[in-house]
């Protein structure tokens, strides 16, 4: 039989209260999983008049483990709280080490005390992929710094303080320690001196000059490998199993983005997990490769359908990167039509945020028997030279006549005088 015992620590953190919570999930009698953090949930949600609200709260003490359970291969760790909110990842056992496949939140949009006006009183599911891998079977996963990792465009959570062990033998823990990249100390790259005195080995010698203002040659650079084109992903949400598409797109996507005031660009490959939602007026699709994580929600004002927000999360060897924006107007085109562009599009997200786009093709509202509709294409540079040539003819033709007019009005003038 299962138990399960929880107990809860409760700590001080820059002058604000948090929680941890601390679980031991048995089986047989025997400790098999364990884990001391702290969580904290960020959600945006709509109340009267298409307006938005944004709550902060964190896993509080009261949360119950029931739910959690272990076995040789898999893993879960669900803690359950308030009025049908939960919290849960799911781990999983290979070879010599484990990793978090998935982490899930569930929050009730019912609940008025987590979400006072909520105007929708459904029950929102949200997952993501959290950046734990490889670690051993006998070891404990450690990160103490703070991970944010952006669910959806709407919800976020916020783990610090992470001590797990997801797969315990024999019934004690382990001491070994696999830390997080944001843990680990980073090694000052060493200084070279230059203008140093060198002085050369003496043999049978009395003095020995210093040589100075020795010069140090700094090896040779190498330069940085251009990106090939991203693969171009095709992708498609539903209404259920049973329905044809309601949101299409495909696109190959290059990310460019600024952490640790460096610039760097990586290629978003077609990703593992995609999902989504169709709505009247809203929706949204997510897409999930390796540690990256992409969320595109578009908006239909019965006119014309736009990219109105964007949200990205990268899970980089310097820590997460989370950026996004919900005041846009790309990817325009009329309900009904699709929007493509196959040549290379840039397009700047946020300050540390682009997008390179290749071979792009969307359509969120209006699909019908699941193909696209007539396509919108985005205007070339040789579109412009028309409208250009147009304009500098008319201006011309005008600068002709005002000259013709000027000229005879001077004749006249002149003819005037003569025959008075």
């Amino acid at each position: 039989m299962m138990s399960r015992y929880a107990a809860f620590v409760f700590f001080l953190y820059f002058g604000v209260v948090s929680h941890g919570i601390e679980v031991e999930v048995k089986n047989d009698d025997k400790l098999c999983l364990y884990a001391n953090l702290t969580v904290s949930f960020s959600v945006t949600y709509e109340i009267a008049d298409n307006k938005n609200k944004t709550v902060s709260f964190e896993l509080p003490a009261n949360a119950s483990s029931k739910g959690s359970q272990c076995n040789d291969t898999n893993s879960i760790l669900k803690l359950s709280f308030l009025d049908g909110h939960s919290w849960s990842v799911n781990f999983s056992l290979k070879d010599k080490n484990y990793q978090a496949d998935t982490m899930t939140f569930v929050y009730n949009l019912n609940d008025s005390k987590v979400f006072p006006d909520s105007s929708s009183n459904e029950t929102v599911t949200v997952t993501t992929k959290p950046d734990i891998t490889d670690v051993g079977v006998n070891t404990s996963y450690s990160c103490k710094s703070k991970d944010t990792l952006v669910a959806s465009l709407q919800a976020n959570m916020t783990l610090s303080d992470v001590l797990i062990q997801a797969f315990i033998v024999g019934g004690n823990r382990s001491k070994n320690l696999t830390t997080c990249p944001a843990d680990t100390p980073v090694t000052p790259t060493p200084t070279h001196v230059t203008n140093a005195t060198t002085v050369a080995p003496v043999t049978n010698a009395t003095t020995v000059a210093p040589v100075t203002n020795a010069t140090t040659v700094a090896p040779p650079t190498t330069p940085t490998p251009t990106l090939p084109t991203p693969t171009v992903g095709n992708y498609s949400i539903r209404h259920d199993a049973n329905s044809t598409a309601c949101l299409l797109a495909n696109f190959g996507l290059r990310i460019g983005f600024t952490q640790n005031k460096k610039y760097q660009e990586v290629n978003f490959d077609p990703p593992t997990e995609v999902s989504g939602s169709c709505g009247v007026d809203n929706s949204e699709l997510i897409l999930v490769s390796n540690n990256i994580t992409v969320s595109l929600s578009f908006y239909n004002d019965t006119k014309k359908f736009r990219l109105h927000a964007v949200n990205v999360t990268i899970n980089s060897s310097s820590g997460v990167f989370a950026q996004s924006s919900a005041n846009l107007s790309l990817w325009e085109a009329a309900v009904g039509s699709s929007y493509m562009c196959n040549k290379e599009q840039n397009f700047t997200i946020t300050s540390l945020l682009s997008f390179y786009t290749f071979s792009l093709h969307v359509q969120p509202f209006g699909v019908k028997n699941g193909l696209y509709s007539t396509a919108e294409e985005c205007p070339t540079e040789e579109s412009y030279l028309v409208p250009i040539a147009v304009g500098v003819a008319l201006l011309v033709l005008i600068l002709i006549v005002l000259l013709a007019y000027f000229i005879g009005r001077k004749r006249n003038m002149a003819s005037g005088y003569q025959s008075f």
